[in-house]
Parts: C-alpha cells; structure tokens; sequence
C-alpha cells in the first residue's frame, strides 16, 4: 500500500530554507583497494535533522558504502557480512559476472551470514556501483543507505592521463533525493522526496581545486531524473557512459540520468578560483513524463501528489562548489580522444525481443492507472520461480522495449552492456552512444538496442532485466532470463527429487519423458523454445512413483527446444534437438 505523507506550505518553505542556508561538508566515501574486500552490512542512526534521529543502513558504517576501487583483471572476493535482523543481496551493477556471483534477488544473504562471491574484473574502466537487490526490499534497502560506487581502471584509462586522485580531483557523487515521514524516517513508495542528498550529505558544499576535475556521477535515487548542469552555466566534457569511456568528449551544458544511470564528467576549473557556484539540476527543462519534470500523467491517471512536490519541474542546487587552489601536480587539458568505440552490428543479430511496459489489474474489474501501476512486462509480473525469457550464449540480439504508460521507465539488464541503436525511432542522442545498461523509456514511445551474451551461461540461476524506479521494480516490473549454452548438456535447474529420461534426443516425431517419483506430486511439463516462447504445455495431478508421457514433435520447426519439467518439489530443464 503506498504511504503519503501530505506536505504542509509552512513544512515546505522550512525544508526550501534548510537547504538554501544550511551548509555540510560533502562527505568522501572511504576507498577500498586491493583484491579481498570486507563489506559489513550494519544498521545505524544518522542526524539528518536537528530533532527525531534517522534510523539507516551502511556498509563498514551507518550510511552510505565505501567507494570499491579496482583494475581490470583483478580476481576479486567480497565478503558481505549481513549484520542486519533482515535478509538482504548484494548486486555488482553494470559488472559482468557469472549469474550466481550476480547479486540478484536469488542470491539472498540471511541475517547473520556472509556472502562471498569471488570472480575476474572483465570489464573496462568505468564507473559501476553496487546496492542491493531483494525481491520487494530494494527501495527500502537503498533508501535507508547502502549503495556505493565501484570504480574500474584499466591501463588504456590510465594512458589518457585523466584526473584519478580520488576525493582531489576525481570525486565521487551519488546524488539522491529522499522522502521522510513526520517522525524523519525514510519513507518508501512516496513521491515527496524533497530531500536533496549527494554522497548520503544534505546541503552539500565542497572544494575542488582551479584544475581539471573528474566527476563521477551517479543517480543514485529510487524515482527521481536529474538534468545535470552548473549555476554559472558553464560547459563540461563528458568523457563516459555506463559502460565506461566514450570514443571521443562531448561538449555540454547539461546531462539528463536516470536512476541506475552513471556518467563521467571532466569540468575546466583553472580559470575560476576563488569563485563560488552551485551544481544544480535543471528540472525545468526535462521532458514531460520524467519524474521530476514539471508534469507526468494524463488524466484521469496522475501521480498522487505530483504537484505538492516543490522539487517536481523546478530548478534546484544539489552542492556548493568553491573554487580553491590548483594541487601541486595538476592537470589542465581535456583530452578530446578517448577509447576507440566499436558498437555491435545490427546485421549479426540473430534473435529480436520485444518487451512491452505495460500495467496489470489487481482485482477483477478494475481500471489500471497509466501512471500509477502496478506495472508489468509483457503482462507479466515477477515471480522468483518463473523464467521470462531463455538467452543462447554468444547470441546478438536486439531488444525492442515498448512503453505503453503515461510514465518513463528506467530500462536496467544484469550481465551485459548494450549500444542503443533508436530512441523514438531515431539515433539516440550523442550522450547515449556509449555503453549503456539502463535507458530511459519514454512515455508511449520505444527503445531499440542490441547487445551480445558472452562469458556466462548457467541452466540454474537467472539475470534480472527491470525499471529501475524502485517501486516499480519491487512491485513486480521485473524479469528473469537464463543465459543457455546450447552446446552443453542441460541438467536440473532446482534441486529436485525425482529422475527424468527424456529420449531420443534428437528426435524427428516425438520425444518419450519418463519420471521416477519419491512421491506422489503434481507434475507440469512445458516445451519453450530458444525465445523462451512456450509450444506446449500439459499438466498432471497427484502422480505416483513412475509416470512417462509422450509428446508428438512432428509440427515442429527443426531446432534447439527446452523441456521444463515442474513438480511439487523441484524443477527440471532439459535441452532438446529437433531434427
């Protein structure tokens, strides 16, 4: 049930002077390095406000995570020490890992233990983050302070001479709004964030030397879009997308992101010591639909108490920048080369998705909002026992992501990194040509990228593809996909208890399915093809020790086929030839 907290004009001209006059220090994550990192997930109070404590979370702390800094090729171990009283995951986002090393709602981590998945660092320098993931605890788990950034070098980054003396002149930035109720405690599934945070720090001021400085930012919030720009109007480069570096700079005066969505930013201070402006977002200027713009929905589907959010289309500052000077060795060009950029070929796609965002109706008879939810993909919500769709290892795709709501939704995939191909039809705009693993949906319109699924495969354990408006994906707009090597023998996927033949394989004209039961279960067979489609589909109740049923093929098209054999007390996938 969503909770609202309606916001009084005394309430906001109080919070609006808070944030014009009080001033804090911008807080620096500390750094981890090196290749074992001790992660301790805790509970803590923190003072946002003079009155009524703040109960939050934090990593090695109460709030917030500390920044881990590594090199690619790195073998990596992360202990992720659950101190909470409740269970919680860990997701490595934007890195490509094995499925089980992912940190997805299928890697939980119960109160009290430690989880410790180890793996190779194989992408590019970038900047990554990470922030959990349970199924339906994410905006809360986030919210209340554990996200933090997770920062790639690699030796062609180095080469180029960027700023990288972290919390000098490479500063991280996880920008964030949040919503409290009467007592200030965070509040979820509200749209009064009017809490403008950076780096877990209300009223946010900071230093930064009359150089060349590296921000790297990240939308960090659970709905908000920020439109990044500078008080004093002044151009930056962008130098990276989530993926990690573009081919060359971009000259700009604002950047939109997203939730989930990463940038890297050079900005030339050399010239503008001693001076004070304020970064900001230029909320004004966004695209109707966002929120956070000055308008989203369409009658009579609008989002309750849209407008009562004073932030919501307005232009506000994020932190105070002073202009101090330069450091000993500094650097003062921006390089207008970066990394060679070589996108995937449309024309070595084989297999084309299309994911339609779209609502479902809770009760029969009921009228689904638009711009209110509960949203879904493909009419389907999340269901942590159901795959959405089967991916072939080393297969290009494209994916076609269709929006059927009054609302933009941020698209995030888990394990691979994507090139847009359109966005409304058209060229995505030259801050979108990059690397990317989240891109904003717009309203009513469509996004087409394509992408390759290499390294991993893994009959058992899923990736996640979501919106990442927390709500959104912990109410259910969230999909699951195995990565499948069809030139490896596929065995159970669940632990089961019971045993299956399937032959012959490969078949021409019908495959014979032989169980034997340690008890009496109900049994659902399903045939899905390489799209993940299901062909056939039969069910059985109460079945004794030994069952076999046979299952004409000959109407089927030649190829590879999938068996799903589900029962009261497991799950089985088995790969089928049909020839």
């Amino acid at each position: 049930m969503k909770t609202v907290h309606k916001i009084s004009f005394l309430t906001a001209f109080l919070i609006l002077n808070t944030i014009i006059f009080a001033q804090n220090p911008l807080f620096i994550p500390p750094a981890l390095t090196g290749t074992t990192f001790n992660l301790n997930v805790q509970s803590g109070i923190t003072n946002f406000y003079s009155n009524n404590p703040t109960p939050t979370y934090g990593i090695n702390g109460v709030l917030l995570s500390p920044t881990i800094i590594v090199n690619k090729g790195d073998i990596v171990t992360l202990n992720v020490n659950n101190n909470l009283n409740v269970s919680t995951t860990m997701h490595w986002h934007g890195l490509h890992v094995a499925p089980e090393n992912d940190g997805g709602p299928h890697q939980s981590i119960l109160a009290g233990t430690t989880w410790s998945p180890s793996f190779e660092i194989l992408n590019n320098a970038g900047t990554f983050w990470y922030h959990p993931h349970g199924h339906g605890k994410t905006e809360l788990h986030v919210g209340k302070g554990l996200a933090g950034m997770f920062i790639v070098h690699d030796l062609q980054e180095l080469a180029l001479g960027l700023p990288q003396t972290y919390g000098v002149d490479d500063i991280p930035l996880i920008v964030q709004t949040k919503a409290f109720d009467i007592l200030n405690q965070v509040a979820i599934a509200d749209h009064m964030d009017t809490a403008v945070f950076v780096n877990g720090t209300l009223n946010a001021t900071f230093n930064l030397p009359a150089q060349v400085v590296r921000l790297r930012l990240l939308n960090g919030s659970s709905m908000r879009t920020f439109n990044f720009g500078f008080s004093n109007n002044m151009t930056f480069s962008q130098i990276a997308t989530d993926g990690g570096l573009i081919a060359v700079s971009n000259s700009l005066t604002r950047l939109q992101l997203a939730p989930g969505e990463r940038s890297e930013i050079l900005v030339d201070l050399a010239s503008l010591n001693g001076q004070t402006f304020d970064f900001m977002s230029y909320a004004s200027e966004m695209t109707n639909g966002i929120f956070g713009s000055p308008s989203v929905g369409i009658a009579p589907d609008t989002l309750e108490m849209y407008n009562d959010n004073f932030l919501n289309g307005n232009d506000f500052k994020l932190m105070q920048i002073s202009v101090v000077n330069a450091t000993t060795n500094p650097i003062n060009t921006i390089p207008s080369t970066l990394i060679p950029y070589t996108p995937f070929l449309e024309s070595n796609a084989t297999v084309n998705r299309k994911i339609v965002f779209d609502t479902i109706t809770l009760l029969p008879g009921s009228v689904p909002n638009l711009s209110e939810g509960p949203f879904a993909f493909n009419a389907q919500t999340f269901n942590m026992d159901s795959i959405n769709e089967i991916v072939q290892l080393n297969t290009t795709e494209t994916w076609t992501l269709i929006n059927k709501t009054h609302i933009a939704h941020p698209f995030h995939i888990h394990d691979i990194q994507f090139n847009i191909l359109e966005k409304s039809g058209i060229t995505p705009p030259i801050t979108e040509q990059g690397w990317k693993d989240v891109v904003l949906v717009m309203p009513h319109d469509s996004v087409k990228f394509i992408t390759k699924f290499t390294t991993f495969s893994d009959e058992m354990v899923p990736y996640m593809y979501h919106c990442h408006l927390l709500h959104h994906e912990d109410d259910g707009m969230m999909g699951a996909f195995l990565v499948l090597d069809s030139t490896a023998a596929i065995t159970k996927v669940k632990g089961n208890e019971f045993d299956v033949v399937i032959y012959p394989n490969p078949t021409n004209e019908s495959i014979f399915i032989k169980l034997n039961l340690k008890s009496s279960q109900n049994i659902q067979i399903d045939i899905l093809d390489v799209m993940g489609k299901i062909i056939y589909s039969n069910k059985f109740k109460n079945i004794n020790s030994e069952f076999s049923h046979t299952i004409n093929t000959k109407d089927f098209a030649k190829g590879t086929y999938f068996v799903k054999i589900n029962t009261d007390n497991g799950l089985e996938l088995k790969k089928v030839i049909i020839e």
